[in-house]
């Protein structure tokens, strides 16, 4: 282990068949959960893996069961990521080293292995996802990388090395060039050599890297933690499909329109009246949503934008020449103020521009240089080359 940092909380203590964290639950869970690493040295004593390599390789061969076969050139620093059912041959053809075996939910297809979930029954049984266990011979790994949620890293065969950074300040930027989610950059605070038995705790976006040392198996127990945006979706569906169709948004209070396009303050306050999830937004957050979600209501047609981008100079050379710009009959069109500024919607899209421009593109079908006086050049551009306005052809 290197580069401890100081704290008042040990980051590696050792476990017994009595309190295999190291510590009781409740102190574990008040300390560590969701806040800090933690190694716990013996956390299961003499332990005896409840399958062995060849069963996984078994496991992964079925049609029903998820697996991957990941495998690392280290001299060229690519990685190749295959997906199941795997045939034997698949595995007789794999490199001497630096390879990778994972097979997800495996305690659904192994009473053994589900057993070991017993020792976590101090967390509710909801927030259990699954079982993965991973083979990998001498150097395999998957790369570094940061997990959502949190996992239990539980060492069965052989040694995996692993190393970790609870910088805060740490990059978590991904690397573009593979397949899997690692990172770009990976400087590791803490290392150690994992023994069978011995068991990491790792809270939600701490970076980590674990690599074979000789043939090993490894088996995680990782947590249930739904992302804020499932969690948003799936309950608008929920709700959604509780509400009749015939209960609409209205507006029996309407005033008449002062600005073309605008969908005003008292629109807003009908329309998180209207939505039972509005009150938890704040007031640009629901008008965003609002501006583009009405731009793109009940169209029947997507816009496409042109074939060949149109540049500044040729937008400009266009308006000389006394020309328009026709709104695209598909388009439409809606702005709200946003501060001293406004923003525009168009098509389930958003441009941050002007107010006067803003109204003038919301209030004429067709535009040309006497109605763009003091027009946001950008966003004209912008709305052309996402096909929003389509330049006339002559006149």
């Amino acid at each position: 282990m290197k580069g401890m940092a100081k704290t008042s909380l040990p980051i590696e203590v050792r476990g017994d068949n009595r309190q295999r964290l190291g510590m009781p639950p409740a102190q574990f869970l008040r300390d560590y959960w969701q806040k800090r690493p933690l190694l716990i040295r013996n956390a299961f004593p003499g332990f005896q893996p409840p399958l062995q390599p060849d069963d996984l390789a078994g496991l992964a061969m079925e049609e029903a069961i998820l697996a991957r076969l990941i495998t690392h050139d280290d001299k060229r620093d690519r990685w190749t990521v295959r997906s199941g059912p795997f045939k034997e041959e698949d595995f007789a053809s794999t490199p001497p080293r630096d390879w990778t075996l994972l097979v997800q939910d495996v305690d659904k297809w192994d009473a053994d292995v589900a057993a070991l979930l017993d020792a976590f029954a101090f967390l509710p049984t909801w927030r259990v996802d699954d079982v993965m266990v991973s083979y990998a011979e001498d150097g395999g790994g998957v790369g570094a990388h940061v997990d959502q949620y949190d996992v239990f890293l539980l060492q069965g065969i052989g040694q995996r090395h692993w190393a970790i950074s609870n910088d805060p300040a740490a990059p978590k930027d991904f690397r573009l060039d593979v397949e899997l989610k690692q990172l770009a950059s990976f400087e590791p605070t803490h290392e150690w050599l994992l023994e069978p038995g011995d068991m990491l705790y790792l809270p939600p976006g701490i970076p980590h890297d674990g690599v074979a040392v000789g043939n090993c198996m490894t088996l995680s127990i990782g947590m249930r933690a739904p992302s804020k945006a499932e969690l948003t979706g799936d309950l608008a569906d929920f709700i959604a499909e509780r509400l009749a169709d015939e209960d609409r948004y209205t507006d029996p209070d309407l005033a008449p329109a002062t600005a073309a396009g605008e969908i005003d303050a008292a629109a807003l306050a009908r329309v998180r009246a209207s939505v039972p999830t509005a009150s938890a937004l704040d007031d640009d957050t629901l008008a965003d949503w609002f501006g583009r979600f009405i731009t793109r209501y009940r169209s029947a047609q997507t816009i496409a934008g042109p074939a060949r981008a149109m540049t500044v100079p040729a937008l400009e050379k266009h308006l000389a020449a006394g020309r328009e710009f026709l709104r695209h009959p598909w388009a439409r069109l809606a702005w709200v103020r946003h501060g001293r500024h406004a923003r525009l919607f168009a098509s389930g899209h958003a441009y941050d521009t002007n107010t006067s421009f803003a109204r003038a593109v919301c209030a004429n079908p067709r535009i040309d240089a006497k109605t763009l006086d003091g027009a946001d050049v950008d966003v004209l551009l912008a709305l052309v080359n996402d096909g929003v306005l389509v330049p006339s052809r002559g006149r």
